[in-house]
């Protein structure tokens, strides 16, 4: 469902991303992981079609978000990282708006706009206002736009960062419940995610892939099991990239 194929971004004589490639099929969540400043959030970028790649490109469900970007992202959910909306309008507004823009009308609009709100467990917040919610609501509420027009692939950048345990097991549970039927990516430097739900983890390190496999692999490269150990061999000296891509 969604095929990364070389991506690469440099910005000025900086490059951010060295030539990623991967695949995600549906059913698949995948964890991509890295350091801050590892090329996470600029990869992302770059599939969903916001940044230009220097070179490479993504296919969505067999568009190509360079040569058929509107085909490709009605493919696509997006989460960015801080999960930005407009605070001023109140939840179910701001959902009803972003069904606009989708083109849907009358009783779908509605039943869009409810179906995303009841996923989401934004049913005691739909007439509150954006600004006054907590953050773990806000990131709900960016989850439902994220979602409102079912797409086959679901991106989420750093989508538990900065929640309490309470909120970050309601989104992961959230995520859990979809997984079945969609391909999901999630970028995080969060390593409890992988555990909590992931079936595949990527690992990335100045911009290079250097390990691409189950929680299970990745977790068998230390004697002792601890992924965060792994984490560290790979992201503090990364040696050489992962040679798979699969």
């Amino acid at each position: 469902m969604l095929t990364i194929c070389d991506l690469k971004r440099n910005f000025g004589p900086i490059q951010a991303v060295r030539g990623v490639s991967f695949t995600v099929e549906k059913g698949e969540v995948l964890g991509f992981l890295g350091p801050n400043g590892a090329g996470k959030s600029t990869t992302m970028r770059m599939i969903t079609g916001f940044l230009p790649p220097t070179s490479g490109t993504a296919m969505i469900c067999g568009f190509n978000i360079l040569e058929t970007p509107v085909e490709a992202k009605r493919c696509l959910g997006y989460l960015p990282e801080n999960a930005p909306s407009y605070g001023n309008m109140r939840v179910e507004e701001f959902l009803e708006f972003i069904a606009a823009i989708r083109g849907y009308r009358g009783d779908e609009r509605r039943q869009r706009v409810d179906a995303a709100i009841e996923k989401s467990r934004l049913q005691t917040v739909r007439h509150r206002r954006i600004e006054a919610l907590s953050k773990g609501f806000r990131q709900r509420t960016c989850f439902a736009q994220a979602i409102l027009h079912d797409p086959p692939v679901l991106i989420m950048d750093e989508p538990t960062d900065g929640l309490d345990p309470n909120q970050k097991y309601v989104v992961r549970e959230m995520i859990k419940e979809m997984a079945a039927d969609k391909a999901i990516i999630i970028s995080t430097h969060i390593l409890e995610e992988v555990d909590a739900v992931c079936t595949r983890a990527i690992i990335i390190a100045d911009g290079l892939i250097v390990a691409n496999g189950t929680p299970d692999e990745l977790r068998a490269r230390d004697p002792q099991g601890r992924l965060d150990k792994v984490f560290r061999d790979l992201t503090m000296n990364p040696a050489f990239p992962e040679v798979s891509h699969a």
